[in-house]
C-alpha cells in the first residue's frame, strides 16, 4: 500500500477514535455525576432505596461546560487542564485503592479468584463475552498513544522534543500501569465476583459517602480536562484544512478574529466564528451519541478494539521495520510480524465481545428514557 494511503488511513482511524473517546468521556462523567447523587441518596435513605436518576441531564451539563472549554484556541494553551486532570487522576485512584484495602482489612479475607468471575454467577457464554470485553477495556488504556505527536509539538527545545517525550512516556506508562493494575487487583480482591465495572460508581463501597463523592468529583474534573486534550487535535486538523482549502471570500470569515476584552483583565479573547460553530457542533454531536449509547464499558471496549491494533501496534511496527531497515525473514522481522498478528487477534476478540455487550444492553435500554 502506498505510503500516502497509509498516512490517510492512519489519520482516519486516529480521528474516529478521538471522537469516540469524547463520547466515552461524556458517558463516564455522567456516570460519576449520577454516582454522587445516588451516594447521597443511599446515605440519606437506605441502600435498598432505588435512588434512580436519568443520565441525560448530567450529559447535557457536561456538554455545556465543554462547549465553553472548547473555545480555548489550541492544545498548547490547555497545559494547565492537563496538570489538573493528572492530579485528579491520582486523587480518585488513591481513594479507590484505599477503600479497597480498607475493605479487605475489615473482612479479613481476599475475595475472587485467579480465573475471574465464576460460572454459575453468570453463564459460560456471558463469561466469554465479558472476558473479550475486558480485553477491549484494557486496550483502551493505550489511547494516550493517539495524541503523543500532538503533545510533542507543544514541547520546547532544548532538549529535543523526542528525547523529552521518550522519558515522559516511560515514566507516565510505568506509574499509571502500576496504579491501575493495583486498583483493579485490590478492587477485585475486595468485592470478588460482585465487583462492578467501576469501583467508585458501581458501589463496591457505600461508606464513607463523602469520600466517594470526593473521588467522583475528581473523576468529573479529570474528564473535563481529558476531553479537551483528546479533542484539540481534531479541532486543529479541521480548522487547518478548512482555512487551507476554503474559497478566498469564505476564508476571510473563517480566519477572522474578533477581539473581545476580558473584564478585570488587560488581555483580550480572540473569538473566531468558525471555531465557535464547529467546536460547539462537535461537542453537541458527542453529547447526543452519548445519550443514545450510554454503555460505558462496552463503548470503551469497542474504542479499544478499533484503535489498539492499527495505531498502537501495526503502524508503529511498520515504521520501525522501515526505519531500522530490518531484512525480511530475519528473527526480528518474524517476531514483529507475529506480535502484530497476535495483537490483531486480541483486537478482534475485544471488538466482538464489546459489540455483543452493546447488543445485550440495547435489549433493555430505551433512548432518552432509561434511568440508572
Amino acid at each position: 500500500m502506498p505510503g500516502g494511503a497509509k498516512v490517510r488511513i492512519c489519520g482516519l482511524i486516529q480521528y474516529v477514535n478521538l471522537i469516540g473517546i469524547g463520547v466515552g468521556y461524556t458517558i463516564a462523567t455522567s456516570i460519576s455525576m449520577m454516582a454522587i447523587h445516588r451516594s447521597n441518596c443511599f446515605h440519606k435513605n437506605s441502600r435498598k432505596s432505588p435512588c434512580r436518576t436519568p443520565s441525560n441531564p448530567y450529559m447535557i451539563i457536561f456538554g455545556i461546560i465543554e462547549i465553553v472549554l472548547s473555545q480555548i484556541p489550541g492544545l498548547d494553551q490547555v497545559w494547565w487542564l492537563s496538570i489538573v486532570a493528572s492530579v485528579m487522576s491520582f486523587t480518585y485512584s488513591g481513594i479507590g485503592l484505599g477503600l479497597a484495602i480498607a475493605k479487605i482489612a475489615a473482612s479479613g479475607s481476599i475475595k475472587g479468584s485467579l480465573t475471574g468471575i465464576s460460572v454459575g454467577t453468570i453463564s459460560r457464554s456471558k463469561k466469554i463475552w465479558r472476558s473479550f470485553q475486558a480485553i477491549g477495556d484494557i486496550s483502551f488504556s493505550y489511547c494516550y498513544s493517539f495524541i503523543l505527536i500532538e503533545i510533542q509539538d507543544t514541547l520546547k527545545s532544548p532538549p529535543s522534543e523526542a528525547k523529552t517525550m521518550k522519558k515522559a512516556n516511560l515514566i507516565s506508562t510505568v506509574v499509571t500501569t502500576f496504579f491501575y493494575v493495583l486498583c483493579g487487583c485490590m478492587g477485585y480482591a475486595a468485592a470478588g465476583d460482585l465487583a462492578p465495572g467501576n469501583l467508585l460508581t458501581g458501589f463496591a463501597f457505600y461508606e464513607p459517602f463523602w469520600l466517594l463523592d470526593i473521588a467522583n468529583i475528581a473523576i468529573v474534573v479529570h474528564l473535563l480536562g481529558a476531553y479537551q486534550v483528546f479533542s484539540q487535535p481534531i479541532f486543529a486538523f479541521v480548522e487547518k484544512q478548512v482555512s487551507k482549502h476554503c474559497p478566498r471570500l469564505l476564508c476571510k470569515l473563517v480566519t477572522k478574529e474578533i477581539k473581545i476584552p476580558i473584564p478585570c483583565c488587560s488581555r483580550q479573547y480572540s473569538l473566531n466564528l468558525f471555531r465557535l460553530v464547529f467546536r460547539t457542533s462537535f461537542v453537541l454531536l458527542t453529547t447526543v451519541i452519548s445519550m443514545l449509547l450510554p454503555f460505558f464499558n462496552d463503548v470503551l471496549g469497542i474504542l479499544g478494539a478499533i484503535g489498539f491494533w492499527p495505531l498502537t501496534v501495526y503502524f508503529p511496527v511498520e515504521m520501525y521495520i522501515v526505519q531500522k531497515k530490518i531484512p525480511k525473514w530475519t528473527a526480528r522481522w518474524i517476531f514483529l510480524r507475529l506480535l502484530s498478528l497476535f495483537c490483531l487477534t486480541v483486537s478482534v476478540m475485544a471488538g466482538v465481545g464489546s459489540v455483543v455487550g452493546v447488543v445485550l444492553d440495547l435489549r433493555v435500554y430505551r433512548p432518552f428514557k432509561t434511568s440508572y
